[in-house]
């Protein structure tokens, strides 16, 4: 089987070297993933400037390259450029950080995992709490959900965003969530540059809304590995009838 690797923390980072080491083993592993950080960069494209690709490593059964784009770019490269035979599964991660509710719309992880859905593969992003260590118990999990996802498929359009908590391995266990609801309240921090300038510097602190019980943001504050289908049809059809009804032909 064949698997793709990618992430939006850069090639170098931890979390996608670990993920690489334990699955090339089982399967053909190809790692393609930005040359430096790319971090909340969403779903972005890159148009205006040429993509380059580097292989940095070469074995039998793991192949990594570096990409100057962003993590939707890498998917893309992945599956038309680099990949000889196209990939039975695309993982996106492991992410240093949760991807909850409403982040994953910010997130490269997670539109990493959805470009691969677009184009029809089993995708998967998962995400671990900041600063935690990669163990041995999470990555085993890993494996084991990559291979019921190669054994049960998921349907068209869907992809997993699994979040893993950091509690030493002594995990609750796994639950099936929706995605909770998340905001920021003071989101920017003024200063001042040495020519007397004001900027921004992006920060903000999260806002504890109340999200129900089967939310993954309650079920990682419980100490449980969220699992959360997701897909990017974002059309509301609950709304379409009454839309129809509105007075607005021309």
């Amino acid at each position: 089987m064949n698997i793709l690797l990618t992430n939006d923390d850069g090639v170098l980072s931890p979390g996608i070297n670990k993920l690489a080491d334990i699955l090339k083993g089982s399967y053909n592993v190809v790692v393609i993933a930005p040359d430096r950080e790319r971090s909340a960069v969403g779903h972005a494209i890159t148009m205006h400037k040429p993509l380059r690709i580097k292989k940095i490593k070469d074995e039998e059964s793991l192949k990594i390259f570096h990409a100057n784009g962003t993590p939707s770019d890498c998917v893309k490269l992945g599956i038309d450029v680099v990949m000889e035979d196209k990939p039975d599964i695309i993982v996106s991660g492991i992410n240093d950080g949760f991807n909850l509710g409403t982040d994953i719309l910010y997130s490269g992880t997670v539109s990493a995992a959805m470009e691969g859905s677009i184009n029809g593969f089993s995708s998967i992003a998962i995400s671990l709490e900041a600063g935690s260590d990669i163990t041995d118990k999470a990555l085993l999990f890993i494996k084991k959900l990559i291979k019921s996802v190669a054994k049960n498929g998921l349907p068209k359009n869907a992809l997993l965003n699994v979040n893993i908590p950091n509690i030493s391995d002594n995990y609750s266990g796994v639950k099936i969530t929706k995605l909770g609801y998340r905001n920021y309240i003071e989101n920017f921090t003024r200063r001042i540059d040495p020519h007397g300038r004001e900027y921004y510097w992006l920060a903000g602190k999260v806002l504890e809304n109340i999200n129900e019980e089967d939310s993954d943001i309650v079920a990682v504050k419980s100490g449980f590995i969220s699992i959360t289908p997701i897909q990017f049809d974002l059309t509301m059809y609950s709304l379409i009838d009454t839309l129809k009804s509105w007075d607005i032909q021309i």
